[in-house]
């Protein structure tokens, strides 16, 4: 008898790839361009996004799908107080979106009057990276606080993504944290990656990440 070994893992990463695939050709023939912004917990993903939506409601037409393992709707109900469209999925405990999640998702969001969905991924710098969800950017958030070791611990992460943002910049006086060291893992990892030090309390250097995700959007909407 001939025993056949199935790769499950390989299998579950194909179908997953094949929705996330069909996902974002659906988004690009809106004309919508996405992002999904994984973290750390408390590394300010909510923080950041309702800065960017405080910024940019006014021309570009946003909305967000929040992931979270419990089923709370804390992001989603700040979201929605701002004005803005928000689904909430709960992965029921799953440390991470996938693209099944978000293609159910996107049938509760009216496509055709939307510029920008923002997708916030459960918080933690593992599971997120492995799945790709039809989003066409990559965003890392990292914070002061969290110390300046995590592009050497949790590698995979940044490997993978188009911008970094590094939060909490008004507590560098307060933490030690290497900047230059921190930097130099990055850089290893993804030379060359879009980075931008901001921080939501003060709007240092919120600008220009501004100013780059408004770049995207308006030549998104002009390529497709």
């Amino acid at each position: 008898m001939t025993i056949e070994k199935v790769q499950i893992v390989e299998k579950i990463f194909e179908a997953n790839d094949q929705v996330a695939a069909q996902t974002q050709s659906l988004l690009s023939k809106n004309s919508v361009f996405s992002i999904n912004i994984m973290a750390s917990p408390g590394a300010g993903k909510t923080s950041v996004i309702l800065k960017t939506i405080e910024k940019l409601s006014d021309k570009v037409r946003i909305a967000v799908i929040e992931g979270d393992t419990a089923p709370v709707t804390i992001d989603s109900d700040k979201v929605i107080a701002m004005g803005m469209p928000a689904v909430q999925i709960n992965t029921g405990g799953q440390c991470h979106l996938d693209a099944v999640m978000i293609d159910r998702a996107l049938k509760h969001l009216d496509l055709k009057n939307l510029d920008l969905i923002i997708v916030e991924n459960v918080g933690n710098l593992i599971c997120p990276a492995s799945f790709k969800i039809g989003t066409h950017a990559n965003v890392v958030i990292s914070s002061i606080p969290e110390g300046d070791d995590k592009p050497y611990k949790y590698t995979n992460i940044y490997r993978g993504i188009d911008v970094l943002l590094i939060n909490k910049i008004d507590l560098m006086p307060y933490i030690d944290f290497r900047m230059d060291y921190y930097q130099q893992g990055v850089e290893i990892l993804n030379p060359g990656l879009t980075t931008f030090q901001v921080s939501c309390k003060t709007e240092e250097g919120f600008d220009n990440w501004i100013s780059w995700l408004s770049t995207q959007v308006t030549e998104f909407k002009n390529r497709s």
